[in-house]
């Protein structure tokens, strides 16, 4: 065959071949054989929290972009549906499909919600991420979760928290006696065992028991959501740092029974945007709370450090209370062991890199040279 045949031979092939792919039925995309689905989700926290309830709209965005709108999402604000505190009944009584919540606001029912969420002197954002995501504690905390109906997924994170607002100072464990405070899961235990009466209030609802006197201290997050709330205005002390809350985990529950009913590839986006928002949450903490923390001062707050004999008898306290927990709760235990296991490990690790290298950064930030 000479080179002009065979060109033209090979031409023609090729041309039958692309006319034949072109009659050929196309394979479906994947979005378009799956379900429409519009689910609700109720969130624990206000719309002016845009960085806690922020992190359900980056979920609810994500997954509508990731399936083409064939799976959209509707967020609702703590009190649009139900109250904040009520967000995971909601979820495990299908009354909404999923909600945005911190696990730990429902350790009365059982401690071990706490564990997803923090716990006093535990991990911290990095070292809770290490342990959800490759130490098993997704798992652990959902074979636990599956007893009221839910699967979880965490969804964001503080990272460490200050330690509130305080009308008087707090100089001594002493001072905590008789003190009414606003703070949320198992730090309130810590703090009744100090002598304090802790109180479990919705974020909305803080600022104005503080106003009111109805509680005389009271703890949220950090310089950017308390901002928000003017804590400043009623309670000028302003403590760190938050040793109940080195990191505060969020989660998305879910509907168990509706989880376990999506196709494989909706649970795998579901899972995505989750991470998504995860990540994004604490991006913002980080960006925002520095600057925050400036105006905060400027406009009159007072920093205060809780003094190590203070520290020292929150951190006794703590131990005693997971001893007491572990000793009469298998599955606190369970979970617990699993948690303090990766700390042990993570703190000496932290203790050589990243201790080290912040010390020396922040000697230079002093010098001013940053």
């Amino acid at each position: 065959m000479n080179r002009r045949k065979f060109l033209k031979v090979a031409g023609a092939g090729g041309a039958a071949a692309g006319l034949a792919a072109c009659d050929a039925p196309k394979a479906p995309a994947v979005h378009e054989s799956m379900p429409n689905l519009n689910w609700r989700l109720t969130s624990s926290f206000p719309k002016s929290l845009d960085t806690i309830q922020g992190a359900a709209e980056v979920f609810a965005k994500v997954v509508g972009e990731m399936t083409d709108g064939r799976f959209t999402i509707q967020v609702f604000a703590a009190g649009e549906i139900v109250g904040g505190l009520q967000a995971m009944d909601a979820v495990s009584d299908g009354t909404v499909e999923m909600a945005h919540t911190a696990s730990y606001y429902y350790w009365g029912k059982d401690p071990t919600f706490a564990l997803a969420t923090c716990v006093p002197f535990a991990l911290n954002c990095r070292m809770q991420n290490a342990w959800m995501y490759q130490g098993g504690g997704i798992d652990l905390m959902n074979e636990f979760y599956r007893r009221y109906n839910i699967y979880g997924l965490p969804s964001g994170n503080t990272g460490a928290q200050m330690g509130g607002w305080y009308r008087k100072e707090i100089n001594t464990a002493d001072d905590w006696k008789g003190l009414k405070i606003r703070i949320g899961g198992f730090g309130g235990a810590i703090m009744s065992r100090l002598g304090a009466v802790p109180q479990q209030i919705a974020g909305g609802e803080i600022y104005q028991a503080l106003e009111k006197g109805t509680i005389d201290a009271a703890e949220w997050v950090g310089p950017y959501d308390d901002e928000k709330l003017g804590f400043y205005r009623v309670a000028p002390f302003y403590y760190y740092p938050g040793w109940w809350e080195g990191q505060a985990m969020l989660h998305f529950f879910f509907n168990l029974e509706k989880w376990e009913s999506l196709p494989k590839t909706y649970q795998a986006i579901l899972r995505s945007a989750a991470q998504t928002a995860n990540t994004i949450m604490m991006a913002r903490y980080d960006m925002q709370n520095p600057a925050a923390l400036r105006r905060l001062v400027k406009a009159g707050a007072i920093l205060k450090p809780f003094s190590e004999t203070v520290l020292d008898a929150c951190f006794k306290a703590s131990n005693d209370i997971y001893a007491e927990l572990s000793a009469k709760n298998a599955g606190f235990k369970k979970i617990y062991d699993s948690m303090t296991a990766v700390r042990a490990e993570q703190f000496l690790w932290f203790q050589l890199s990243e201790h080290t290298m912040d010390t020396y950064m922040m000697i230079q930030q002093r010098k001013n040279a940053l």
